[in-house]
């Protein structure tokens, strides 16, 4: 599907226009009209998305805001909930619990694989956490969570080059607070939440928050006897605040969390020959005619084991002259143990250990103030990180049969042996390769260790250059240093034979046996004593003959049918070559390090119409360092493969890969409004953003595929509103449109996809939702919401591995079947009374909606295919006491 970017693109930059003119002239009008109008309520709403504390409408950047009341009232657990009332944003969570990506105007990556940084930057109270494993727990008295889209690397650094999500819990109150609830719903689900503050003296105060949680798994798992993607979850929160009534306040904070589910449920989508060979040994496979069925097969649980614990302190201080200094430093350690069934079936075949530590020192300080007509913010950012994964991965107790059968035999392992024997006399002895092939435990195991350096130089500049209108000029200086180190060893023989290279001597063989066999007349091929005894026999002349008329042609026909596998039947045993040697670095040819260095910048204009409207013109640019593969299939990239491969001969079956990607690069233009009345608040922003060398990463069942994309390019419109006709009743609606194209994407594992758009990326999403609030006199009420959130339809994803399928065009084809289309409903409906007493009848994903967040190729099952669905509805009564 090609396209030009040219004049399609300056129709869509000016539809984009046109829409936010179309949208401002009656909004202006209206202002104009209402005059000095007090400001609505909403306009009260205070960010700190460009590290100041602003309304929100005052903002002059895209952002999202969800606050204490909403996060309550619909039922918002954690982050991954967050995307049912923010339409920029998508939650996606797939390999375990730890692998959450978050996806802000189509683009973001990095949780699955722990060397890759993700593109959208998480931030709690100030502090970034590097790894999402560090960013999914419940979210305690948050008092809101801002969204902040496009590339915000000027005030916040390298690992935001797609957004920003930042939550803000409450800091400790002077007064007596607190809150506790409980909630209990479908699946047997039982959370628990309690806060408390006060003062301890005159100038510190402290808080704690706790939480547990805990459900039953929503997929059934007939034959590991346990049900998947449970919950099972607690934290603590302590916070302390000194504040000296005067110009310091110091704020320490101090969590820990743990999460112990049993986590992914995985469905099969598509049966091939592979899947008849596990059905055919007794093993079980969900019906691909049915995924949303909430059955899955296993024949283990695959356990997720993650702890959390960290702790920060912020210094604010008025250093008089209207100039304010802070500094937050912090130290975050994250641990995960997992152990994982990766082949997702009930037969004993593969499974996956892992156990992960990150290590993570961050300081930032930084300087705001006024002079005269100028604000300004100046600050430095250093980070320092250090990451280390062990993996293991064994061959199950079947997964010889499972081989065998695969090759042609019955599954009782004799076919197998023929084949060790058979490539065992190829290379000189028949006996050498006896019970290595497909034999059950450790196939490879090793350690990846990554260590990050990164020093940020950032600052801003605000010009008020005429009543009204503010210039704004930031910049950003980020160095960034990678290392990373690997001690990786495959201990799996079948996987390091060349199948071509056994095939051609097969095939040489078998030639010059039928040769022989003929010329002695024998009406059989001769085997291969007889053709010893032959070839002895012979003196030079008749030697040369026989070298002509025979072994030469045997020869020329095997180089050209090796790779052939209608003639080289050893090639069918490629599909379980999963373990090739690991080529470690660093070694002569890569260093395994990478040093980047980038300026960002932001330039913006806006203006205040009036009290009520605002409007900004703006350009800004952002940047995530590069990133290393730290999995199993981490291999050299294509111009480094020859030379490596000349410093280990014998390690065969070495193909390029993505052992690293080069930095990304996004640029973002972008025209908003905002605009605040009585009756109506409203967002709205028309942008182009580009990213170029999008660190794209694939999973493919076993592993990881990282490549940079050359450009992605996304044309859209952002709209948000709350509109309140009527006092008990408000209304919101958000319509996110997205036009993504791969400009350049020339080096994908499907070839070239420039011009294409990329999947997984909505054309449209659209929340819209209510809230009716009764009074009912006595200082109760009533409140009833109401929230749709739809995504239009989508491919899910690009393609699938090409080596799986026999080429690109096959594994575009069997990937383009499966797409999605998401309608979601969430409901509540509580009695909130006046002493602090409410209790809340909810529900999230109303009408059930199914629909599947990813798929790939099942491990070691050419041409079957494997997805993660999306949870079913759930629901609850929660019970809930302020004070």
């Amino acid at each position: 599907m090609m396209r030009s970017a040219g004049r399609a693109g300056t129709a869509r930059v000016l539809l984009c226009s046109a829409a936010v003119i179309a949208l401002a002239l009656p909004a202006v009008a209206s202002a104009q009209d209402a005059g000095d109008a007090e400001e609505a309520d909403g306009n009260m709403i205070v960010v700190t998305a460009t590290k100041r504390e602003t309304t929100l409408q005052e903002t002059p950047v895209a952002v999202s805001v969800t606050d204490a009341e909403t996060l309550q009232r619909e039922q918002i657990r954690d982050l991954k909930d967050l995307q049912t009332v923010v339409p920029s944003l998508r939650v996606t969570q797939l390999q375990s619990s730890a692998n959450t990506n978050f996806i802000i105007r189509g683009f973001g990556n990095g949780a699955n694989n722990l060397g890759i940084e993700p593109s959208v930057g998480v931030f709690v109270d100030g502090v970034y956490r590097s790894r999402t494993a560090a960013a999914i727990g419940d979210l305690p008295n948050v008092s809101r969570i801002e969204v902040l889209r496009g590339p915000q690397s000027t005030l916040f650094g390298k690992n935001a080059s797609a957004g920003v999500i930042s939550m803000v819990t409450s800091a400790p109150s002077f007064d007596w607070e607190g809150s506790g609830e409980v909630s209990y719903g479908n699946l047997d689900a039982i959370v628990a939440r309690g806060y408390i503050s006060g003062p301890l003296s005159d100038t510190t105060a402290f808080s704690v928050a706790g939480g547990y949680s805990v459900r039953d798994g929503y997929n059934e798992d007939p034959a590991s006897g346990t049900r998947t993607n449970d919950r099972d979850r607690w934290f603590v929160r302590t916070q302390l605040l000194f504040d000296n009534g005067d110009d310091l306040t110091l704020r320490l904070i101090a969590d820990f969390d743990k999460i112990d589910e049993l986590c992914c449920g995985v469905v099969n989508l598509r049966r091939s020959a592979a899947s008849a060979a596990i059905l055919g040994l007794g093993g079980q496979l969900t019906d691909p005619a049915n995924p949303y069925a909430n059955v899955v097969y296993n024949n283990f649980a695959s356990t997720n084991d993650i702890e959390n614990h960290g702790f920060s302190g912020q210094i604010d201080w008025d250093l008089g002259g209207g100039v304010q200094f802070t500094s937050i430093t912090a130290y975050r350690e994250t641990h995960g143990e997992f152990r994982l069934d990766v082949d997702f079936t009930s037969l004993d075949l593969l499974q996956r250990e892992q156990e992960q530590d990150l290590h993570t020192f961050t300081q930032e300080v930084r300087l705001t103030g006024e002079v005269g007509p100028v604000n300004f913010l100046a600050g430095v950012f250093y980070f320092d990180e250090g990451i280390t994964e062990e993996q293991r991965v064994f061959k199950g107790s079947r997964f010889r049969n499972f081989a065998d059968l695969s090759a042609g035999g019955n599954g009782t392992g004799s076919t197998v042996v023929t084949l060790e024997r058979t490539i065992g006399a190829l290379y000189g002895n028949p006996f050498q390769f006896d019970g290595q092939f497909g034999s059950a435990g450790l196939a490879e195991s090793g350690t990846f260790n990554l260590r990050n350096d990164a020093l940020s130089f950032f600052g801003q500049l605000d010009f008020e250059v005429a009543d009204g209108l503010v210039l704004t000029l930031g910049g950003n200086y980020t160095m960034d240093d990678k290392t990373a180190v690997t001690n990786y060893q495959s201990s799996d023989v079948f996987s390091n034979i060349d199948l071509v290279d056994a095939g051609f001597r097969a095939i040489r063989v078998q030639g010059i046996q039928r040769g022989v066999g003929q010329f002695l007349n024998l009406g059989r091929n001769a085997t291969q004593d007889e053709v010893n005894a032959f070839l002895a026999g012979l003196n030079q002349q008749q030697l040369l003959a026989v070298n002509t008329q025979i072994i030469t042609p045997a020869t020329q026909f095997a180089t050209a049918n090796a790779s052939n596998p209608a003639v080289n039947p050893f090639l069918v045993g490629t599909a379980l070559q999963l373990f090739p040697r690991f080529i470690n670095i660093p070694n002569a040819v890569e260093s395994g390090e990478t040093s980047d260095n980038d300026f960002s910048y932001t330039a913006r204009l806006a203006y205040d119409v009036n009290p009520d409207v605002n409007v900004y013109a703006s350009y800004a640019t952002g940047f995530k360092a590069s990133s290393f593969n730290l999995a199993r299939d981490s291999r050299p990239l294509a111009g480094d493969l020859a030379a490596v491969r000349a410093l280990n001969p014998t390690f065969n079956n070495q193909t390029s890969g993505s052992r690293f990607a080069g930095p990304e690069r996004s640029k973002v233009f972008e025209l908003g409004l905002k605009g605040n009345w009585d009756l109506l608040s409203l967002n709205l922003a028309g942008f182009r953003q580009d990213i170029n060398g999008f660190q794209s990463n694939t999973f493919t069942g076993t592993g990881f595929l990282l490549a940079n994309a050359g450009k992605q390019r996304t044309w859209g419109v952002e709209l948000e509103s709350v509109i309140t006709p009527a006092d008990p009743l408000s209304i919101n609606f958000a319509v996110t449109y997205l036009d993504p194209t791969f400009v350049s994407f020339p080096n994908s594992i499907v070839g070239d996809l420039s011009g294409t758009r990329p999947a997984g990326i909505p054309e449209w999403t659209v929340v819209v939702g209510g809230q009716y609030e009764l009074d009912l006199g006595n200082g109760d009420a009533i409140v009833a919401r109401a929230n749709y959130h739809y995504e239009s339809e989508v491919q899910v994803v690009e393609a699938l591995e090409p080596g799986k399928w026999g080429g690109n065009a096959q594994a575009i084809a069997a990937a383009a079947a499966f797409r999605r289309q998401v309608d979601d409903v969430s409901a509540s409906l509580g009695y909130e009374s006046d002493s602090g007493l409410d209790v809340t009848v909810w529900a999230r994903n109303l009408l059930n909606d199914r629909y599947l967040l990813s798929l790939f190729d099942s491990p070691g099952q050419p041409g079957s295919i494997s997805g993660y669905p999306n949870q079913p509805r759930t629901y609850g009564v929660t019970v809930r006491k302020s004070f």
